[in-house]
């Protein structure tokens, strides 16, 4: 992890044709009062975001900055997200692509100890979990982590904050590869 670069840095390497993206990401990491997500909540979603765009300096440029505010079970949580939605979105995905009602209704038999165990709360690590599942473009997922958010109280702009720092973060990394970072 290149954890030399932060999000100031990370913004002097887009380049200009990526002029919206460098303005939208500070935008993204703050808390926004409607959508009745916390600092931390924004965070944390935010990493596990980065870990899901596979872009070793938007990742390395979040984790900088949400040292300075999660704690350390929020950073297990967020890369427990990245990578337990990693499998569970190619599988979920897959399923529902197959559009086989079938071999939909098969159970996965797929170890997910860690979304019943995240180590945060399980309204938290459903946040975690829906911006992965945006970036990893699961529609079963999504459909899933956003009726679950709300059933624990979030406003639907809570859940689009979820969706613009997935936008913003994933847009970030494919600036970086096209011009090559």
């Amino acid at each position: 992890m290149d954890s030399a670069i932060n999000i100031e840095s990370l913004k002097e390497l887009m380049p200009d044709y990526a002029r919206d993206i460098k303005l939208n990401l500070s935008s993204v990491l703050q808390q926004e009062e409607a959508s009745g997500l916390s600092l931390n909540q924004v965070m944390g979603v935010a990493l596990a975001c980065a870990y899901a765009t596979r872009s070793q300096k938007v990742a390395g440029a979040v984790l900088g900055a949400a040292r300075g505010v999660l704690t350390e079970e929020e950073l297990n949580a967020a890369r427990a997200a990245a990578t337990i939605m990693a499998m569970n979105n190619v599988y979920y995905r897959s399923s529902y692509m197959a559009q086989d009602e079938e071999l939909g209704q098969m159970p996965a038999r797929l170890r997910m100890n860690v979304i019943g165990n995240p180590g945060v709360d399980k309204s938290t690590f459903e946040l975690y979990a829906l911006g992965v599942s945006a970036i990893n473009a699961c529609s079963a997922c999504v459909v899933s982590h956003s009726t679950a958010v709300q059933s624990h109280g979030l406003p639907k702009a809570g859940v689009q904050h979820v969706f613009k720092i997935a936008a913003v973060l994933e847009a970030a990394a494919q600036a970086l590869f096209i011009q090559g970072e």
